[in-house]
């Protein structure tokens, strides 16, 4: 399929208004990146994230009020999605000691209700859980139906010869959802997802993904510098820079914006970042090639001429690739769920900003380069 057939545009001559797009596309991303930052996302920040999504409709107000009251200090809530699904999320990954007590209390109560005077003894407790021992193994499956349905994570020991023990989880997750239910009863909810990660886990990840990103970028600077010219190895670089930095911008730009949009830094978003490094390297290397292949062919044609008659002659294949790419993504976006959506829309804003600047950025500083040098460039 031929759309672009015999195309001739100017492209160099336009690239001051190029110029003027990216600077304003940058620089309204980093005001935004400077003064309100990024979201980052559980992987990062470290703490618990939990994932609800309801049968009804719910007031984000209550659901706030109800989260702050219920003894873990500062809680983040929000809406994710549709106006159904709410994630909590908490610093606190261990229930406080005050808590744990009052937990406890909840859970023999409930024990004594199912089986009222069936002896039980304490054999292990720690931070995340409780162990009890029973004297008779033929209550202990009715005990164990009756804490989950009490919103308690209760099960037989797995290295228990006598099958006598049982096992009660005391997490904060469930402590959100048991106060939840407690309190809002006229609209059930199921758990999507429960994530916790801890702090030094989390600044972890952030170092080996900003390295992961450098790493790569210096890999290509290498790769092209050989392929080609060092001057065509840092302009597309100089454009990688330039496509994550306005991605990254959209991002902090949206955020708290387009409640769609609330989407976070996480490592599915590097992932993307990385991909996107690949894609539009891809691009670029195809317009260099053909500016390489036509520098060969018109040795007496200007760098600038060169440079229009590549991006011409290529801009069939890149409009087609990018437009095929782009439905994938949009598809992702819109039915992937709510773990892919920053993944899917970094694709997207990646995609348009690198098929953008393999076409206007990296062929454009080469001209420069050139000009400013007084350089003739040769292969």
């Amino acid at each position: 399929m031929r759309i672009f057939h015999d195309l001739n545009v100017d492209f160099m001559g336009k690239r001051n208004m190029f110029y003027a797009i990216s600077s304003a596309l940058i620089l309204i991303g980093l005001i935004n990146i400077f003064v309100r930052g990024f979201a980052f996302g559980i992987d990062f920040k470290g703490g618990l994230e939990v994932a609800l999504q309801f049968d009804k409709p719910v007031n984000i107000t209550q659901i706030r009020n109800e989260a702050s009251n219920i003894g873990l200090g500062e809680v983040e809530v929000k809406t994710f999605g549709s106006d159904r699904s709410i994630l909590i999320r908490s610093e606190i990954q261990e229930v406080p000691n005050n808590l744990f007590s009052q937990i406890q209390s909840n859970v023999e109560k409930t024990i004594d209700a199912s089986q009222p005077g069936l002896s039980r003894k304490i054999i292990d407790k720690s931070s995340s859980s409780i162990t009890y021992s029973f004297d008779s193994t033929k209550a202990l499956d009715k005990i164990i139906q009756d804490l989950n349905t009490a919103d308690f994570q209760a099960m037989k020991t797995l290295d228990d010869s006598s099958k006598t023990n049982l096992n009660v989880r005391i997490s904060v997750s469930d402590w959100i959802q048991s106060n939840l239910k407690e309190k809002i009863k006229d609209n059930n909810f199921k758990v999507l997802r429960e994530e916790r990660v801890g702090p030094k886990v989390g600044q972890e990840l952030k170092k080996n993904a900003l390295f992961a990103v450098g790493l790569s970028l210096l890999v290509i600077l290498v790769y092209l510098g050989f392929r080609f010219k060092f001057s065509f190895a840092i302009s597309a670089v100089a454009a990688l820079f330039h496509d994550i930095f306005i991605t990254l911008g959209i991002f902090s730009t949206l955020y708290g914006v387009i409640p769609g949009l609330n989407l976070e830094i996480s490592l599915t978003v590097i992932g993307a970042f990385l991909t996107l490094t690949g894609y539009s390297m891809n691009d670029t290397v195809v317009v260099y090639d053909r500016v390489r292949e036509y520098m060969k062919i018109y040795k007496t044609m200007p760098l600038k001429d060169v440079m229009n008659k590549a991006i011409n002659r290529t801009m069939n294949r890149t409009i087609i690739t990018g437009f095929a790419t782009l439905l994938s993504v949009i598809i992702l976006f819109l039915f992937g769920g709510e773990v892919l959506r920053s993944f899917a829309f970094a694709l997207f804003i990646g995609i348009i900003t690198g098929t953008y600047s393999s076409i206007f950025v990296a062929s454009v500083f080469v001209l420069e380069y050139a000009n400013r040098s007084k350089k003739k460039i040769e292969f």
